[in-house]
């Protein structure tokens, strides 16, 4: 149900509460175009490609130290937009070169925006690409047209210790930086435990090795925020934003509630999902972001 800054209930929910059958990745039956890499500002190489026609759209992926796993989100989408999408620095096919910040993220992103020729952009970030997205427009809010934030974690930290109890219900052992054992703790990101493995190796493929530096630069920086000071940042920001939750993410909802509170222009909707609405709930999904960007 989405709920809008007035308290108006929307529904945008699939008919059933089952994750939707979907065949990934869809939007590969959409041509790519313009498959690049973009210099940034300090001579560092960000992989970067567009597909669809439209308004653009930029895509920020989880992460952090991980690359863009966008390939199963609908073509609806890039029906009606260009989407762009790009590997953050330190994973990927992108250069693996730091230093690895939130303001260095932010730098990267609008040089891909840049060489898009994108004068402003919506931003549709997931899980960390979420947080990556939401600074972003918190920087410049004047180049972001519209926010969709995706399964991020909110304003805070004390998610984590949630989502650790949560993970270990559906997911025994560690990461040794494999295919496999990415794969294996995916899995515990779908809703549908009988198609999450089958949808984590299609997140897997391609493969990268996982930027193990990056992640540690970026989420030891992300822990030193303060929640307050967020808050009042996000009060002041127009970017109208659409907030996408999956109602059985391990990572835990509430999470989010101090954002969705504090943005003044805000819709929120929560899908039948796991941490990747776009693969368990395609068409809902579709409705609510293109509805949002419309």
């Amino acid at each position: 149900m989405v709920v809008d800054e007035n308290g108006t209930a929307l529904d945008f929910s699939a008919q059933s509460h089952s994750p939707e059958r979907s065949t990934r990745p869809e939007i590969g039956t959409l041509a790519h175009v313009d498959e690049c890499e973009v210099i940034a500002d300090d001579g560092t190489r960000i992989w970067a490609t567009a597909v669809g026609t439209g308004k653009p759209v930029l895509l920020c992926h989880g992460g952090p130290g991980l690359w863009d796993m966008f390939d199963g989100l609908p073509d609806a989408l890039a029906r009606r937009h260009r989407l762009i999408r790009w590997d953050q620095r330190g994973g990927g096919r992108s250069d693996r070169v730091g230093p690895y910040t939130m303001a260095r993220t932010i730098a990267d992103l609008d040089a891909v925006r840049r060489h898009f020729g994108a004068a402003t952009t919506a931003l549709l970030g997931h899980s960390w690409g979420a947080t990556v997205a939401l600074h972003y427009a918190l920087a410049h809010p004047d180049r972001v047209d519209a926010l969709v934030y995706v399964a991020g974690t909110g304003l805070g930290d004390g998610w984590r210790e949630e989502f650790h109890r949560n993970l270990a219900e559906r997911h025994t052992g560690g990461f040794d930086g494999t295919r496999e054992s990415a794969i294996s703790l995916w899995s515990a990101d779908f809703a549908d435990r009988e198609r999450a493995r089958e949808s984590a190796e299609a997140m897997a493929t391609p493969w990268f090795e996982v930027g193990r530096e990056a992640g540690a630069a970026l989420n030891a920086e992300s822990r030193a925020w303060s929640e307050a000071d967020l808050v009042a940042r996000c009060r002041e920001l127009r970017v109208p934003t659409l907030i996408v939750d999956g109602a059985d993410d391990v990572r835990p909802r509430w999470a989010v509630d101090s954002l969705a509170a504090a943005l003044p222009v805000v819709d929120r909707v929560v899908l039948p999902a796991g941490h990747l609405p776009w693969v368990e709930q395609p068409a809902a999904f579709s409705r609510a972001v293109l509805a949002h960007l419309a």
